[in-house]
């Protein structure tokens, strides 16, 4: 199973980017799924997190500016992200808890997609 990442890319502050990451590969189910950064220097950080059911969950830094919903028909989970700040800049990873045929339940993490927020 794999995750790729995709739509990272530089955007001024004030300005709107969306990601998106598809698994692929011999899936059963995926529960929840999610997007995390890293800044350089820091440790990674939760951002969103979505549910098979669609309940969210998100990093007060990024409440009322991030959106992170899900496509199950398409194994895809997407971060629409508005009001970019600087500090949003850092290496974003989607993440998602799968249950994978003959391999049981395992976390798979996408490459990462860098994201930069700079005028």
């Amino acid at each position: 199973v794999q995750l790729q990442a995709s739509g990272g890319g530089l955007v001024q502050p004030g300005g709107s980017l969306g990601l998106s990451c598809l698994a692929s590969g011999s899936i059963l189910k995926i529960n929840t799924m999610g997007w995390y950064r890293q800044a350089p220097g820091k440790q990674r950080e939760l951002v969103a997190v979505v549910t098979s059911g669609g309940n969210t969950v998100y990093a007060d830094s990024v409440k009322g500016r991030f959106t992170i919903s899900r496509n199950n028909s398409k194994n895809t989970v997407y971060l629409q992200m508005d009001s970019l700040k600087p500090e949003d800049t850092a290496v974003y990873y989607c993440n998602a808890d799968v249950l994978i045929l003959y391999c049981g339940l395992q976390s798979r993490w996408g490459q990462g997609t860098l994201v930069t927020v700079s005028s």
